[in-house]
């Protein structure tokens, strides 16, 4: 039956596990939530210390707003590339399915591309992980997520090149499944980077006292 065989040929086979789920995808979602607390300790510190730089500069006299909305909308751009990525190779298309993944590197890249200039600037306005408290938790808070990113990227880069050679089928699906579910999170963990950050602390300058004394 050719209508039996075309399901079979774009569904993974299912496996008879405790969870109901495919190992692999449960490994991903296992080292996900230990992602989340990691985030969440980095994300935590960085709270518990805000607003205690005892010098300059601060985040109202480095941050800006407009262009981190930039490249935080081509981040969550590049998720929508994905879900369309994992629609056209489950479906087949697979000059479809490998052009949207390579739509995802290139977006990825942008974000990255971003986040370097600003880290540039930064360093140029006199920011840097050793200047105070903001800088130390800034820099690795938002390092240690664009090294997540960079990760993504080129581990898309090689599902794209294996989308484009034809071993990345509707069959082997998963394997862009699973990508993707690592790269919805990183997404969603800049989202909370991106309030906390850039949109909860984009006012904050020196601590009262300070303030007093550098104007004194």
């Amino acid at each position: 039956n050719v209508t039996q065989a075309a399901a079979t040929e774009h569904h993974e086979p299912v496996e008879n596990t405790s969870t109901g789920l495919n190992s692999r995808k449960l490994m991903m979602w296992a080292f996900l939530g230990s992602d989340v607390m990691f985030f969440g300790a980095f994300i935590a510190t960085y709270l518990v210390y805000r607003g205690k730089s005892l010098v300059g500069p601060y985040p109202s006299e480095v941050l800006n707003i407009p262009i981190t909305s930039v490249s935080t909308f081509v981040l969550l751009m590049s998720s929508l590339a994905m879900v369309l990525a994992l629609h056209y190779v489950k479906v087949g298309e697979k000059n479809k399915g490998t052009l949207w993944i390579l739509v995802v590197v290139v977006l990825g890249a942008v974000f990255m591309g971003f986040q370097f200039v600003e880290f540039r600037e930064f360093a140029h306005l006199g920011l840097t992980p050793r200047t105070n408290i903001f800088g130390t938790t800034f820099f690795i808070l938002t390092g240690i997520h664009g090294a997540h990113v960079t990760i993504g990227v080129i581990w898309m880069a090689f599902l794209a090149y294996g989308s484009h050679k034809g071993s990345l089928r509707p069959d082997s699906s998963l394997d862009l499944e699973i990508a993707g579910l690592y790269w919805h999170f990183v997404d969603i963990v800049w989202i909370v980077i991106f309030t906390v950050i850039y949109l909860i602390s984009a006012t904050d300058g020196p601590p009262a006292g300070m303030e007093s004394i550098l104007h004194g």
